[in-house]
């Protein structure tokens, strides 16, 4: 009975100080649990991970860029051309990159869907980056085979200007689709990646 009027109010009591899992009834994870967490989860992509572990982690790495940012400005000005002038922000990126994608991973598969989806727009990138060099690989042999320049720049134009507008297009598509996959609740009970742990377990 005293656990189930754990976070009723009564009468001038504050609100709980800490938030709890909208879907399970429980406390969820804390800014300062998620980051410790994480950070202890460093490489490990197996497992699920709750919607307030990844987005608080997710604020702690914006915070802490935008920190770095401001650090590296101070010391060594505010020149963005200059990508030597920025060591702190490219050490503070290269040291949580592995995490949060990790945490992403981690994040996915708590949906119930594999861990690499939280890679497909990168993946998406990369292909477009691919076929753009193949593109300029194979319309070179072209011109070396005699085509006519005008209907090679005519060409050129066209595959390239509908190339890029799929591959934008997909790009946006896949990003809002995997900020819906992240802003999704747990996959309820257990799954191929684990139990849930939003859930008290034994």
């Amino acid at each position: 009975m005293l656990e189930a009027n754990r976070y009723k109010l009564s009468a001038g009591a504050p609100f709980p100080a800490r938030s709890t899992d909208l879907s399970m009834g429980l406390p969820a994870m804390s800014f300062t649990d998620a980051i410790r967490t994480c950070l202890s989860k460093y490489i490990d992509f197996s497992g699920r991970a709750t919607r307030p572990e990844y987005w608080w982690f997710y604020l702690f790495t914006a915070l802490l860029t935008v920190a770095a940012q401001v650090i590296d400005g101070t010391l060594f000005g505010f020149d963005t051309s200059d990508a030597g002038r920025h060591p702190v922000t490219v050490l503070v990126s290269l040291a949580l990159f592995l995490p949060m994608l990790a945490a992403g991973w981690r994040r996915m598969q708590d949906t119930g869907r594999p861990g690499w989806y939280v890679i497909l727009p990168a993946v998406a990138a990369f292909l477009t980056m691919f076929g753009l060099m193949i593109g300029v690989i194979g319309f070179s042999a072209l011109d070396a085979a005699g085509l006519p320049e005008g209907t090679l720049r005519s060409l050129a134009g066209v595959f390239g200007a509908v190339g890029l507008l799929v591959a934008i297009g997909a790009i946006i598509a896949l990003s809002i689709l995997k900020i819906i996959w992240l802003v999704s609740p747990s996959e309820p009970g257990a799954n191929p990646y684990g139990p849930n742990p939003s859930e008290v377990t034994p």
